[in-house]
């Protein structure tokens, strides 16, 4: 599951409205892998090859963590506030805001 919290400033940077997306489908790891896999055998560089082989060998692949700044978690606070205090609209909601705010462009 992944949530997408959105945040609609308002004047004086203070948040009015907290948006939350609940369950995207997201391609699983496999798939992802092995279109990885399918498009690497396809590649005839070597320059290419040997420049992904050194990104992929730099990279920690059991290291999930992530490092938030203050902003972040200032912002991750607010928002667990908002859910406490039920400052909450549906999904169908956002959506149908999200396409007048984007008719009104």
């Amino acid at each position: 599951m992944t949530l997408l919290i959105f945040y609609q400033l308002g004047d004086y940077n203070k948040i009015h409205d907290i948006y939350l997306i609940n369950n995207m489908q997201m391609t699983s790891v496999d798939n992802l892998r092995n279109g990885l896999i399918d498009k690497i055998l396809s590649i005839k560089n070597v320059a290419f090859l040997e420049a992904l082989d050194q990104l992929i060998s730099s990279t920690d692949p059991e290291s999930d963590t992530v490092v938030l700044t203050t902003e972040q978690k200032a912002m991750l606070e607010l928002s667990e506030k908002d859910i406490r205090d039920g400052r909450l609209i549906s999904q169908e909601a956002m959506e149908k805001r999200n396409l007048e705010w984007l008719d009104a462009m």
